[in-house]
């Protein structure tokens, strides 16, 4: 399984939205400043507003494609009020 997910900083109240094949583990590694993340390093801590599971990494991938476009964005920020 794989997951499109959508973490809201609330430190900056800014979303980072991406890819993995365990929600868990990537939002501790968001939390915590993983080294690997450049764009969460200093955000953190993070709270998981949304996750879309698939079966293969292809459809998530173009989810996360989609909601990181521009009217992507705007739909974004339409569900989640922020």
């Amino acid at each position: 399984m794989y997951y499109t997910y959508i973490l809201l900083s609330e430190k900056d109240n800014r979303c980072y939205t991406g890819i993995t094949d365990n929600i868990e583990r990537r939002l501790k590694q968001h939390s915590v400043g993983h080294k690997a993340t450049r764009s969460t390093i200093n955000r953190g801590p993070f709270r998981l507003i949304f996750a879309q599971e698939f079966l293969d990494r292809k459809e998530a991938h173009e989810l996360e494609k989609f909601l990181k476009s521009g009217i992507g964005r705007e739909i974004r920020k339409e569900w989640f009020k922020i």
